[in-house]
């Protein structure tokens, strides 16, 4: 009988390569970099790490602009280093996933050189979306792209290629047969180097609808795209059923083929996590059918607020709609893309809803830094690289302030990341959460983390589902108080400013504030705080 996949109830941790750690002196974290810190990765207990995009790019957006998916760009290394840094992960015990990029390629890429010699009408253009002007010299559509501006830009002989991104992104064409054995190509390419898997990016976004149309809200639209607009639910969801260029049925028959190879890798366990905005949330389901994905990214915790209601109504969907596809679901509270958590809801609070999520079944994802309780960098405008920053006239800040590099040592800046300066400047104030400094707290956010995913794989895989219980409290704290049973754990979250006592049975194994608990004082839940319980 085959064990379980690797990947299901996985504790997964994302580095953005460019700020994990610098090994030579440049500014920018490098593969040599990762590879010599795995063992700090190791310590910290995850499962596997994700690698934001290496490859060779010109860097106008972080990477995400691909001029060769099967390169790695000199900035990070060679390939070389990438096969040291899969040897040195796998010997840790440690599976590696590749960002894939298969919504566009950058103008830098040989392609898209090509398609502007190449001139209208030509195969090398029908690998992207060139159309020509509408009649009045306007692009083809009112459509927005998610950086701000429009979506089109035009070339010299008239006519207008499609990036939803910036620029410098142009969307590719998956109509085209040729994009899609490319795209296999690169899949088998990374596979074949002992990648175990892929975190595939805008993975709702490769097939385009419509392209002719207006649509009627275009700004709106790209202001619910982005998690870093603050938008009530109720019109973001409304703009994101109308959304005509994502989640499209096209892309499950892509996705069809994705697995067919992925399965061909023998007993590997190659897996696949997609990165879908999508709406309304049952669809994201579709992606990790039996004979599709494995992994859909569940983004509500990203932009979810300390509340009890909206979280439990956020977990239970999610748990719910996954089990109708037989998958189980995923939890992050930062990515590359979003605020990070401590600076979105607070310290104590994000302290408390990881320590309550890495108790759910399914997989968390954990942002590097995030274990170290970061908030985003405070930068002058000065600093800002994000495109979204650059094509919007500094009217969206963008994303650089949760990019920001590691503090690893030391009481200054760049703490230890990097002997030259720092491609973001890192503050002052991180002096006191470097990794150096954490590692000797016994009440750091980073022991807080180490102690939970251990004691998660040692009490709570494979335990199944979770029971959620009545709140055992009276009187004004009763609606601040979540909790759920699942194996022999047992979890409250105190959403309440106001610690609360409760009568239960069991230990606390646990909590993620643990300044008001001790021998004597064992059934008080500190204010915003989560405890685990063994029963």
């Amino acid at each position: 009988m085959k064990s379980t996949p690797w990947w299901k109830e996985a504790v997964i941790y994302q580095i953005y390569p460019r700020s994990f750690y610098d090994s030579n002196g440049d500014g920018e974290g490098d593969l040599a970099g990762i590879t010599s810190h795995l063992s700090y990765v190791r310590e910290l207990g995850v499962d596997a790490i994700w690698l934001s995009p290496f490859y060779t790019s010109p860097n106008k957006d972080g990477g995400y602009d691909v001029a060769n998916p099967r390169d790695v760009d000199p900035r990070f290394g060679d390939l070389e280093d990438f096969k040291a840094l899969i040897m040195s992960a796998h010997n840790f015990n440690l599976r590696v996933l590749a960002d894939i990029v298969p919504n566009h390629f950058s103008d830098q890429h040989e392609w898209f050189q090509s398609a502007l010699k190449a001139g209208r009408g030509s195969p090398e253009r029908n690998r992207f979306h060139f159309y020509d002007a509408n009649p009045d010299g306007t692009p083809p559509n009112n459509w927005i792209s998610l950086f701000g501006g429009p979506s089109w830009t035009q070339v010299d002989d008239g006519q207008f290629y499609l990036h939803l991104f910036d620029s410098s992104q142009p969307d590719l064409n998956w109509d085209n047969p040729d994009v899609h054995a490319d795209f296999e190509t690169t899949l088998r390419f990374w596979l074949d180097l002992g990648v175990d898997g892929f975190r595939i990016d805008v993975a709702h976004g490769l097939v385009k609808e419509d392209i002719g149309k207006d649509h009627p809200d275009p700004s709106g639209l790209s202001n619910a795209l982005r998690l870093d607009v603050e938008m009530e639910t109720e019109a973001r969801n409304a703009l994101l059923e109308s959304v005509p260029y994502f989640d499209r049925q096209g892309v499950h028959e892509i996705y069809r083929k994705w697995r067919k190879i992925f399965d061909s890798y023998g007993n590997r366990d190659v897996m696949a996590v997609a990165e879908a905005w999508v709406h309304p949330p049952l669809n994201a389901t579709r992606y990790v059918r039996a004979d599709e994905l494995h992994q859909v990214f569940n983004f509500d915790l990203l932009t979810a607020p300390f509340n009890r209601n909206f979280l439990f109504d956020v977990i239970t969907r999610s748990i719910e709609h996954n089990a109708t596809v037989n998958a189980l679901p995923t939890w992050a509270l930062s990515n590359h893309d979003s605020p990070r958590v401590a600076s979105r809801i607070g310290d104590l609070e994000s302290q408390a809803l990881a320590l309550f999520v890495f108790a759910l079944p399914g997989s968390a994802y954990v942002f590097a830094g995030q274990e170290l309780g970061l908030p985003d960098g405070q930068l002058d405008d000065s600093d800002r690289q994000d495109p979204s920053f650059i094509r919007s006239h500094g009217a969206i800040k963008g994303r650089d302030g949760a990019r920001v590099p590691l503090p690893w040592s030391g009481d200054e800046p760049p703490f230890g990341f990097t002997t030259g300066k720092p491609w973001l400047p890192i503050n002052q104030s991180w002096s006191v959460l470097t990794v150096e400094s954490e590692k000797s707290d016994s009440n750091s956010v980073l022991n807080l983390y180490r102690s939970a995913i251990a004691l998660r794989t040692e009490f709570l895989a494979g335990s199944g589902e979770i029971k959620w219980l009545e709140s055992p409290l009276h009187g004004s704290n009763q609606g601040q108080l979540l909790g759920f049973k699942r194996g022999k754990i047992t979890v409250y979250m105190n959403l309440s400013d106001k610690d609360c006592a409760l009568d239960f049975d069991g230990q606390v194994i646990i909590s993620s504030n643990s300044s008001s608990i001790d021998s004597n004082e064992k059934q008080v839940i500190p204010a915003c705080s989560t405890v685990w319980i063994l029963n």
